[in-house]
């Protein structure tokens, strides 16, 4: 890795940090709301991102300089606790907890797409190179350049987390979400699925993240096209 991608890794460890944590809060603030103070109690109904890497040092630590380090990418986990037997209880309001996780994701994703925007129509910010952390980019000053780099990083990072996932395979939040639209039964019978395909999680993350490399570039042309409406497709 240059000396230039590895000066991005304080930028990127930020967004990442924040993104997750804010992804984890919102579970655990769905939960409170829906009669489940496991995670309350656990402290994670919180945006301090110290109760959140307590829980998944690895995750929210190590794994993720390491990642960037090898690959440029930075990748990582972290987790909001519930109680299983309120999950079989309220089906249905796991299923909102499920879906809280992305979307505080995709409200991310939004505010730095609005402050993209209005940095553009303003001159703050000028046309990027359409990379995850140089969709806009500013030469003004080192601080109007971080700060288009780590919005930048903000949008894509947020839209990663969001898109991934909601993809319906369990474990992944999408699944989950189902219950949503189905009736109390038939999110229970979701759920107690979801629950017997436990120990095969890893081949459910596996088998997104292949459906997420077909989806994916389609979605994040999609939403460069609300920074820049006249993008072409090509």
């Amino acid at each position: 890795m240059d000396l230039d991608k590895l000066a991005l890794g304080p930028l990127w460890y930020v967004a990442f940090l924040l993104s997750t944590t804010c992804h984890e809060a919102a579970h655990a603030l769905a939960a409170k709301l829906g009669g489940d103070l496991t995670a309350f109690h656990g402290g994670q109904v919180s945006l301090n991102p110290i109760p959140h890497i307590r829980r998944e040092p690895f995750g929210l630590l190590l794994i993720p300089i390491l990642s960037f380090i090898m690959g440029g990418a930075m990748i990582g986990w972290a987790s909001a606790p519930y109680d299983p037997a309120w999950q079989q209880q309220h089906p249905k309001r796991a299923s909102w907890m499920a879906l809280a996780g992305p979307s505080a994701n995709f409200a991310i994703f939004l505010i730095a797409l609005v402050l993209m925007r209005v940095g553009l129509a303003t001159g703050f910010f000028a046309p990027g190179q359409y990379a995850m952390a140089h969709i806009v980019m500013a030469s003004d000053s080192p601080i109007a350049e971080a700060s288009a780099t780590l919005v930048s990083i903000f949008f894509s990072l947020n839209l990663l987390l969001g898109t991934f996932n909601l993809l319906p395979i369990p474990p992944l939040d999408g699944y989950s979400a189902l219950g949503i639209f189905a009736t109390e039964e038939m999110a229970l019978r979701l759920s107690r699925w979801a629950a017997s395909f436990r120990a095969f999680s890893l081949i459910g993350i596996l088998a997104g993240w292949q459906l997420f490399g077909a989806v994916f570039p389609k979605v994040f042309l999609a939403a460069l096209k609300l920074v820049y409406p006249g993008l072409s497709s090509d």
